[in-house]
């Protein structure tokens, strides 16, 4: 027997708190599980900083990554035998949900955009790279581990396997609403999911939805539209994102100078402050490393450096009021010329943080992310796009809405000694109306 067609000799199964069990009968499955840098998953939170605001979001990429596998591997069997699915096709399927989010880095979204990183490219590393990963995808077929690198980058031929793994109802996004949902302790996550596979179907080129299931599709988008504002966009949870920003902005600010000599010098990030990763040193580095840095800049030499690591390793987070930076630009001149006058750092300690989000969008043909829709069948056997026939779909598509608001150390403000100063400081930042006790 091939290494493709290999079977375990007992099911083995994962306890999951979501989907009770994920299932593995595949050797190859269990190998990729068993492969160094896909259990690295383990050590890198699948939602970064929301454990501040949320204390039960302690998951884990690796939970995610066994959840979006174990849906896929449903969705299959549920297309086996049908018009337009190839069976040929499961394997890769299969490795490619698994593996999709292998190259998520600590923190991930603000430590890519602090060191200019992207997970998905490092993704496609880890899998055609000198790794454990290639080593077990080379054996399925050469050149196995390049078609499963394709469909994660959605360059892959058979549209409908990249549609499974990414699109606007894949599996990804209804484990992560679930699963986000559980841990944070939240119910805007929660929908029919079972109800949606039942009714999912393969045609030529993606997924399509039985028209009857539109009810059960209506509550995963708006499920997906409470979660962004309520749990990913928290203000709280972008408090803590920014400290995070900024304490590595300033620790590769410090590098840079030369001027600075860390205690410790902070090896694991070197490669990253040079701007020069390589794979290597990019799989060195995950959640823990990170708060062991942290822990030790605390006790550094650097004013901003110790206290920003101090807020953050103490929960110690910046306050916020909201911010328009269209109308309100000059108010935050005057402010960084305030903070300065204060010898409050701006760039450190006044930080506009804007988040922004589209739940859904029908196709628009030449824009730069095109979005395929959500195709309903019909049935005389036609599609027809979703918020053509769903009045709440269509209440929200291509509307973006975004949140902006203002970060700042409101404890640095009520220790200034200068009654003038801090009384003017607090009269612009308070000047919308907002409460000088939000958080």
């Amino acid at each position: 027997m091939s290494y493709r067609d290999e079977k375990l000799s007992e099911e083995k199964v994962f306890k999951d708190p979501v989907h009770r069990y994920v299932h593995v009968k595949d050797r190859v499955i269990w190998d990729l599980i068993a492969a160094p840098e896909f259990q690295r998953l383990r050590r890198v939170k699948q939602l970064g900083t929301t454990n501040l605001t949320f204390h039960g979001a302690e998951h884990s990429r690796f939970n995610h990554s066994l959840g979006v596998y174990e849906i896929v591997r449903r969705i299959i069997n549920n297309f086996q035998d049908r018009p337009h699915w190839n069976e040929n096709e499961r394997l890769l399927c299969l490795c490619a949900a698994l593996l999709h989010d292998l190259g998520h880095g600590p923190f991930s979204h603000s430590f890519e955009k602090v060191f200019k990183l992207d997970h998905e490219y490092f993704t496609q590393q880890i899998i055609i790279g000198d790794t454990k990963i290639n080593e077990i995808l080379e054996r399925v077929s050469p050149g196995f581990s390049q078609k499963v690198a394709d469909v994660i980058a959605k360059t892959y031929e058979d549209k409908l396997v990249v549609s499974l793994i990414s699109s606007q109802i894949d599996a990804d996004r209804m484990d992560y609403l679930q699963r986000d949902a559980y841990f944070t302790g939240v119910s805007y996550g929660h929908f029919d999911m079972e109800r949606i596979l039942r009714v999912m179907r393969p045609i030529e080129d993606q997924v399509v939805i039985k028209s009857t299931g539109m009810h059960a599709v209506e509550d995963y988008i708006m499920s997906r539209y409470q979660m962004y504002w309520q749990v990913y966009f928290h203000p709280v949870t972008r408090s803590a994102e920014v400290i995070l920003s900024k304490i590595l902005h300033r620790a590769k600010y410090l590098y840079e100078t030369k001027e600075f000599t860390f205690k410790l010098k902070p090896t694991h990030f070197v490669s990253f402050f040079e701007g020069d990763v390589d794979l290597k040193d990019y799989l060195k580095l995950d959640e823990m490393i990170v708060h062991y840095y942290f822990q030790l800049w605390q006790e550094e030499d650097d004013e901003i450096l110790c206290d920003l690591c101090e807020r953050f390793m103490n929960r110690r987070l910046f306050k916020y009021v909201e911010f328009n930076p269209n109308l309100q630009m000059d108010d935050w001149l005057e402010l960084y010329k305030l903070f300065q006058q204060a010898a409050i750092d701006p760039d450190y300690y006044l930080v506009v943080d804007s988040s922004s989000d589209l739940p859904y969008d029908f196709y628009r043909p030449g824009e730069e992310e095109e979005r395929l829709p959500i195709n309903l069948l019909m049935p005389d056997g036609s599609l027809k796009e979703l918020s053509r026939h769903s009045d709440i779909v269509e209440a929200i598509s291509g509307k973006k809405r975004t949140d902006h608001k203002l970060y700042f150390p409101k404890d640095r403000l009520n220790e200034l000694k200068d009654e003038t100063l801090k009384k003017r400081i607090k009269e612009i930042l308070y000047a919308q109306g907002a409460k000088e006790d939000v958080e």
